[in-house]
């Protein structure tokens, strides 16, 4: 009963994906596109013309009268033959340099749509291996299996084509020898579409090996790893690792290579009896005399073109349903994914005035402990707020759900009273400046590094240079071998060096500029030394002018001035008050103040 069901759905699946890999090199490449399509024609209908000219110049060889005229009867029907033979030669190396076009046109399309869909997607799902290993299947296939498809589909049109043209040119030989031919390719079918199903499966079973072994190599050649590495004397451990790890890749890849090449040597040795019992049956029509000397010729030439060409076709078919698994992956993936960021309603986030979060709880997947767990929180316009705790009590967790790059698994985020996922989140996200503690260190110019706050706009460098200002930047980037223009890596030519706290200072500066409402500093003061953090906090009212700021950090002495502190521990909020009210309360916050003054003392 569910027999003639599987047909229906492999032929749906087909459909939709030709048009999913049409569409895409139709929007990527169009002209050239139809340039393939055009040679493929040609290249067939050259190869058809081949046979005829080959079987006319047999005709001449065997014709005693044209022998006699000289060398005039041979003229035509070798022009022909080499012409058609320059014609075949011509269109594939025009296929090539355009199929080569065509794959960076699609490779470029389907990075657009990579590149999207990862900078979209909700933040939580980088906490997901899942996530990383469909992504990196992704990365490895997206770009290069959707114009396999499409060549794939190319070569069966250019097979089918060359099939029929040939076709014709045997069955006017003899019709007898064209159904062998044809049978010759069934073999072919069944063992390829089993190979494809294989390196599927292979690749599945790879993809988060290959990610480690990648992630290693990447520790051994990074340029920021490379001290640690050389001063723990990591080399020979992650060498051998590395190693260890590649040889049972490959040890994977001979059990897969080996399975993979014993249906391949029986789909050809299948197609080779077949071939063999063709051209047996030729011999025997030559020799009961149904076919002549120059049409025996002409047939040998053409029953090889076509099994040339049945194998491309089963080639190409091959081509398509392999690259076909791998693009249903590919595809599920990025309109799940966009499934997802397209999910609840659009509206335009108002002014700043609150911000209030209602018993929010958050857990990140594969964890059983909570990392917030009942947290309420109340901003208000024009306050800097301070929340503080130990190591691990859940302060960045915190801070990113208010800058809205986590959603709560439950209780609610509040933007003036409205629960903020009624926002268009790009929006609310431009109204919010986040410093985090692992900020990334573009190497960028010092200009592009701020102007980064609002990437957006066109650069005002008079604003990039008051933010640097009000950051305390200004004086070491103004000293810079080229200002502010000057690259602050070395990766790149005229590349310049910067400090850790220097750095620091550059973030907090990217934030400034963003002149966001709402501004989330999560220990923005790491690699600062004790003045130049008391500088920062001490200067943070009158810098904000007015915007609110939420500022984290385990550094109780920096946060005596908030207007309210919130203390964390386990994901909980335990205290929060003033500096002065909290100290009288001998609570956690008195506690851990004491610990680090006392620290400070005694030091």
């Amino acid at each position: 009963m569910t027999t003639p069901a599987a047909p229906r759905k492999s032929l749906r699946r087909l459909g939709s994906l030709l048009q999913f890999s049409f569409g895409l090199v139709w929007s990527a490449a169009r002209a050239p596109f139809v340039g393939l399509v055009a040679l493929q024609i040609v290249s067939a209908v050259a190869l058809a013309g081949q046979v005829l000219a080959v079987q006319l110049t047999l005709s001449v060889i065997l014709d005693a009268k044209a022998r006699e005229q000289g060398l005039l009867p041979f003229v035509f029907p070798v022009v022909l033959l080499a012409l058609l033979t320059a014609l075949t030669a011509v269109a594939g190396s025009l296929q090539a340099s355009l199929g080569r076009y065509v794959g960076e046109s699609v490779a470029q399309s389907m990075w657009g749509q990579i590149l999207e869909m990862a900078t979209g997607v909700g933040l939580r799902r980088f906490e997901s291996t899942d996530f990383y290993d469909r992504l990196e299947r992704m990365r490895s296939n997206a770009l290069s299996r959707p114009f396999q498809v499409t060549n794939g589909v190319l070569a069966v049109i250019g097979a089918t084509a060359a099939s029929i043209g040939v076709g014709i040119t045997i069955v006017a030989l003899n019709p007898l020898l064209l159904p062998l031919l044809l049978i010759g390719g069934v073999p072919m079918l069944l063992t390829s579409r089993r190979e494809s199903r294989l390196e599927f499966r292979f690749n599945v079973e790879q993809t988060q090996r290959i990610r480690l072994r990648t992630y290693i190599a990447l520790l051994l050649t990074a340029r920021d790893e490379a001290k640690e590495v050389r001063a723990f004397g990591l080399q020979r451990f992650l060498t051998h690792r590395f190693s260890r790890m590649y040889d049972t890749y490959r040890s994977d890849l001979a059990r897969h290579v080996r399975r993979r090449s014993t249906l391949n040597v029986l789909g050809n040795l299948g197609a080779a009896l077949v071939l063999a019992l063709t051209l047996l049956a030729l011999m025997w029509l030559i020799a009961v005399g149904q076919i002549g000397i120059a049409g025996a010729g002409a047939a040998i030439v053409a029953i090889r073109l076509l099994a040339s060409q049945i194998q491309s076709l089963t080639g190409g078919v091959q081509t398509i349903f392999e690259s076909g698994l791998f693009l249903d992956d590919v595809h599920e993936f990025v309109t799940g994914e966009q499934d997802e960021q397209s999910r609840g309603p659009v509206r335009d986030v108002p002014e700043f005035a609150s911000l209030d979060l209602d018993d929010v709880r958050f857990t990140y997947p594969g964890r059983p402990e909570p990392a917030l767990d009942g947290v309420d929180i109340h901003l208000e316009a024009g306050e800097v707020v301070a929340l503080v705790g130990e190591n691990g009590s859940g302060k960045t967790t915190l801070a990113k759900i208010m800058a809205g790059l986590y959603p709560p698994d439950s209780g609610t985020v509040e933007w003036n009273g409205t629960d903020v996922s009624a926002f268009d989140q790009s929006r609310l996200r431009s109204q919010i400046a986040v410093i985090f503690q692992d900020f990334v260190r573009y190497a960028f110019t010092a200009e592009e590094n701020i102007g980064l706050g609002r990437a957006d706009e066109p650069v005002d460098i008079e604003k990039i240079r008051a933010a640097a200002r009000e950051a305390g930047a200004d004086d070491f980037l103004a000293a810079l071998p080229d200002g502010y223009r000057t690259p602050l890596s070395r990766l790149f030519d005229g590349g310049h060096e910067i400090s850790g706290g220097q750095w620091q200072r550059v973030a907090i500066a990217r934030a400034y500029y963003r002149q966001a409402p709402l501004v989330i500093l999560d220990e923005p003061s790491s690699a600062l030394d004790p003045r130049s953090e008391h500088d920062l906090f001490t200067s943070l009212r009158a810098t904000l002018q007015g915007r609110t700021a939420l500022f984290v950090s385990h550094r109780f002495s920096t946060v005596r001035s908030a207007d309210r502190i919130y203390v964390l521990d386990a994901g909980k909020v335990v205290e929060h008050g003033t500096h002065d009210e909290l100290m009288a309360r001998q609570g956690l916050y008195a506690e851990l103040f004491s610990l680090q003054a006392d620290a400070y003392l005694r030091s």
